[in-house]
This record gives C-alpha cells, sequence and structure tokens, in this order.
C-alpha cells in the first residue's frame, strides 16, 4: 500500500497542459477551480461537454484546499441537504483516511469520521486530502482529453459583442497569455473577476434597503461596504519547543489596534475576548492547545478549526493535533480585494497577512506558547499562510432573480418555510452570518430557514452566455451570509455546470430554458436523476 505521502502526492499531481496553445477552444469555459467551479467542471464532464478549467492558483478546491477552510455545513448534512456528489466528496475524503492513514481501531468504527474533530464541522480534515480527493475526480477527463485544466492562469480580459462573450483571454503566472473560445462560460472566481471584464452588470457591498427591503439593510446602498476575509494559517503545538518567529512588521500595530466598529467591539482585537457575533456583546473564548485542565472561558478556539485530533490517530503517528486558524481575531476588514486598484489591493492583502502572522507572534509571546509552531507544509506555502485569502463576499451578478432576506430569514417568514422556487436548482441552509465588514459594520448573525437556489440567481439579467457558478449569483449583501458555505456553492456550481450542457443540448439559452415551463421541468428532472435535491424534505429554522 503506498505510504500517505506517497498517495498524496501521485492524486495531487498537476493535470495542467504543460505547454497549452495560446488560443484554445471547448464547449464550456470556466474560470475558478474553487468549490463552484469545481463542480461546475464536474457536471459538465459527466453530461459530455468539454471543459477548459482555469485557476489562479496552483490548487483546485478553493474554500477547502488553497483558502484552508475547512467544509461549513448544516446539520443535516450526513443524511440529506446536498447533492449526491457534494455527498460523495464527503465518502471520499474518509476514504483517503481510512485506507492511508494509520487511524486508531475506535476511530475506523466511527461511520461519521471527522479527522479533525473540530466543534465547526463535521468534516473538518487536512487541505491536501482534499485536493487529493478533487484531483482524482477530474483525473479520467485529463486524460481523455475531455479537460483542459489551466492553473496558475488568472483572467485579464473578454472579447464581448453585444449580449455575448466571444472569448476570454487569461495569462499564466509567467507571463504567458492565452485565447480561450466557448459557446458558454461560468464565472466561478472568488470575487466574481470576470464581471467587470466581461461587462456584466454587477453590484457589489450592502444594497439599499431602498432596493431591496430588507429589514438588516441600510438606507442608502454601500458598495464599498463588503465582509472581511481572512488570510489562514495552520499550526501544531509542541510543548518544551519554541517555534517563535520573527516580529512581524506591523505586529505593533495589531497588537494595540482596537477595532472601531459599531456595535462596538470593545477591547484590543489581539485578545481571549470578542464580540459575540449574535448578541454583539463581548463574550470570553479561551486557548488550550496543550490539553491542560483550565477553567475554560466559553469556544476553545485550538478545537474550535482543528484539522487532525492526535487522538484519532495510532500512537506516535501525529506528535500533536493540527489546528486551523480561521478566527474573528484575523479577519481583515480595513479595506477590499476588489471595488480598488490592484496596488490597493495588494496592499490590504499584505495586511491581512501581517495581521494573521501578529496574532500567531501574539500567542507565542504575549501569551506565552512558544510552543504553537506555523505548518507551511499543511497549506502548501513558504510563508505559512494559505495560498489564497478566504473570501466571504464576491461581487454578485444583476441577476433574473435575487434572493432578499424576506425570502429566507426567520424572523421574516411567518409560517416557518423560506420562499418556494418553482425554478429551483438545488438547496442549503446556514444561518446569515455576516462577518463584521469593512464600512465598520459588526457581524449580522440571524437565523435562517432551509432555503432553495433558484435558476434565475444564476443568470444575468442581460448577458445570454455567462452562470454564475459560486458566491456570486444573484443574492444580497444580507443573503450572501447564508449562500457563501461550501455545500451552497458546490450546489451552485454543479447547478451552473448542468444547465450549460442542457443549454447547448437544447439549443437554447438558460433565460428561454427557464422561462419555459416544459423546458425547466425537464431540466430539472435531469437534476434529480443526477442526484440533486430541490426541496427539503422538512422546515427547521438554524
Amino acid at each position: 500500500m503506498p505510504t500517505r505521502r506517497t498517495f498524496l502526492q501521485a492524486l495531487a499531481a498537476p493535470l495542467v497542459l504543460s505547454a497549452a496553445p495560446r488560443e484554445l477552444a471547448a464547449d464550456l469555459v470556466i474560470c475558478g477551480a474553487g468549490v463552484g467551479g469545481f463542480a461546475a467542471a464536474l457536471a459538465a464532464l459527466r453530461n459530455g461537454l468539454r471543459v477548459i478549467l482555469t485557476e489562479e492558483t496552483d490548487w483546485i478546491g478553493g474554500q477547502f484546499t488553497a483558502q484552508a477552510v475547512p467544509p461549513d455545513e448544516h446539520p443535516w448534512i450526513e443524511q440529506y441537504g446536498s447533492t449526491r456528489a457534494y455527498r460523495d466528496f464527503r465518502t471520499a475524503v474518509r476514504d483517503v483516511y481510512r485506507r492511508h492513514y494509520p487511524l486508531t481501531a475506535e476511530a475506523l468504527r466511527r461511520p461519521f469520521l471527522n479527522p479533525g474533530d473540530g466543534s465547526v464541522s463535521r468534516l473538518t480534515h487536512e487541505p491536501r486530502v482534499s485536493l487529493a480527493v478533487l484531483e482524482a475526480l477530474l483525473a479520467p477527463y485529463a486524460g481523455s482529453g475531455q479537460l483542459t485544466l489551466l492553473l496558475e492562469h488568472t483572467p485579464i480580459s473578454a472579447d464581448v459583442v453585444a449580449d455575448r462573450i466571444r472569448a476570454i483571454t487569461v495569462r499564466s503566472r509567467a507571463g504567458a497569455s492565452r485565447v480561450i473560445q466557448a459557446p458558454y462560460f461560468v464565472d466561478a472566481t472568488e470575487q466574481g473577476d470576470l464581471l467587470p471584464l466581461t461587462q456584466t452588470e454587477f453590484v457589489t457591498g450592502f444594497e439599499s434597503q431602498r432596493e431591496t427591503g430588507e429589514p438588516h439593510a441600510p438606507s442608502e446602498a454601500q458598495p464599498q461596504n463588503i465582509q472581511s476575509f481572512t488570510a489562514c494559517f495552520a499550526i501544531d503545538y509542541r510543548p518544551g519547543e519554541d517555534h517563535t518567529i520573527d516580529r512581524p512588521e506591523d505586529y505593533t500595530f495589531w497588537r494595540d489596534y482596537v477595532p472601531k466598529l459599531e456595535p462596538a467591539w470593545t477591547g484590543p482585537l489581539l485578545s481571549w475576548s470578542m464580540s459575540d457575533p449574535v448578541t454583539l456583546k463581548m463574550r470570553d473564548v479561551w486557548f488550550s492547545p496543550d490539553g491542560a485542565i483550565r477553567a475554560e472561558r466559553g469556544l476553545n478556539l485550538w478545537l474550535y478549526r482543528r484539522i487532525a485530533a492526535q487522538k484519532n490517530f495510532t500512537p506516535g503517528a501525529y506528535a500533536s493535533d493540527i489546528s486551523l486558524v480561521n478566527w474573528p481575531q484575523n479577519d481583515y476588514w480595513l479595506g477590499n480585494l476588489h471595488g480598488v486598484s490592484a496596488a490597493e489591493a495588494a496592499r490590504n492583502l499584505r495586511s491581512a497577512k501581517q495581521l494573521s502572522l501578529s496574532l500567531l507572534y501574539w500567542m507565542q509571546t504575549d501569551q506565552g506558547f512558544k510552543g504553537v509552531r506555523l505548518r507551511p507544509d499543511i497549506v502548501g506555502t513558504a510563508d505559512g499562510l494559505a495560498k489564497y485569502p478566504y473570501i466571504r463576499e464576491s461581487r454578485r451578478i444583476r441577476a433574473e432573480f435575487t434572493v432578499v432576506e424576506q425570502h429566507v430569514a426567520t424572523a421574516s417568514r411567518k409560517d416557518g418555510v423560506a420562499e418556494k422556487f418553482a425554478d429551483s436548482v438545488g438547496i442549503g441552509s446556514y444561518r446569515i452570518d455576516l462577518h463584521p465588514s469593512t464600512g465598520g459594520n459588526n457581524s449580522i448573525d440571524i437565523s435562517s430557514l432551509p432555503f432553495q437556489i433558484p435558476m434565475g440567481a444564476l443568470i444575468p439579467r442581460r448577458v445570454e452566455n455567462l452562470l454564475a457558478g459560486a458566491k456570486n449569483l444573484g443574492v444580497t449583501h444580507i443573503t450572501n451570509g447564508c449562500y457563501r458555505l461550501h455545500p451552497v456553492e458546490w450546489n451552485i456550481g454543479e447547478a451552473a455546470g448542468m444547465l450549460a450542457a442542457e443549454a447547448i443540448a437544447r439549443k437554447a439559452t438558460p433565460r428561454a430554458i427557464r422561462a419555459n415551463e416544459k423546458l425547466r421541468q425537464a431540466f430539472q428532472s435531469k437534476l434529480v436523476a443526477q442526484g440533486f435535491e430541490l426541496d427539503w424534505p422538512k422546515p427547521t429554522a438554524r
């Protein structure tokens, strides 16, 4: 049996074309190979399309991998509430651990193995395992030539005539440009990068209450008021050793920084007290990597996103637990990554990384946890920070239909059921969970009901051959808070890939398929046949 290292290296071997031509063509071009982009590609490929998939980083998988965020999911995920392909992915992750990791007998017996036993998810695990599984799922299509995967390629321009996109130009990290053509395109980039390039109408930040009627929207639109993003990192703990990093350049600033948010976050950001996202009152949290018996004060951040629990593996296999740091203490809300110049975006990304490194340095020095060790090998980078920041909010299309707070928020639905959409292409569930934003707003975290994903939210109002395939669908700043999580993004992307395949097969635009009840229902029947759930079995608030 291959060793764990050999197995992961073999499955995660790049599928990228090493010498791709300067001009390429396919049935479908998908920009962004994150959760939604991957799912869009998988759906399109299994339905016979030739696909070109581009990705800005050298890892596919987005939130799972390059952003290093274990899946945030709803309580019923083991039974229902996702596509079959997403459930198969989760099963495959567990199978990798069962077949190739030295699990204890007790861990092996658990039907719903959670490798990290993190408190935030039922499947906290290492990013490279997701990467291995996702690469393996694409490998047959890459081998047959049906898929062309262009890693480290970023879209830079578009050829658009009237309401149709003819081609996208992408540039490799090495500087080579390639023109890729297709009858259909999916924007599954993390920040909706195709929207401005293709002149597709979009919105950013807060919409106005006048436009959406949402109870939590401001009276005037705030396009630059966007959710915070995070530079995540992985750590383990080696007591008795000193793994203190060099003092970050901006450490003094972050050590002394007190958030200026409304409602107020009192006290410094780098502390074991933080604003409760629901009540907005200050609450104590704790950090206990050494297992010492302590009077813990609420949430133990060490356990929160733990991705490897030492106790699940045979003695000696892991020298320590491994935990993923994606906490309120390293959310960055002092600037945006889109809607600003490239230079400003670069400055904001640098500052976010400095915040994360300062948090680590503060734990190691001020708090005395010298044995907390940065794990660059877990995230695949030299600096130990994830390859790409964790993006919570993207540009969003001006869609044929936009989901607003009144459709899904528990307080707005007197019958206890989210709005029913006749054009449903999937389902999801999560609280409306908005982290602090760049306009100075503290968290918005309110109960929502299990919801549907309307087809109209994937279709721009004007452009005919572009589909939203990730967090850039027709939702608002508010409803983005429950449509942005892993299984929902997967469903969005998978539906977009299938809708593109249906449009090509029917010789009808996605807009026409949605408008024609017979075509729409035929498409929805195909979705169900391929493992989609279009409605919830029962209403339950979160």
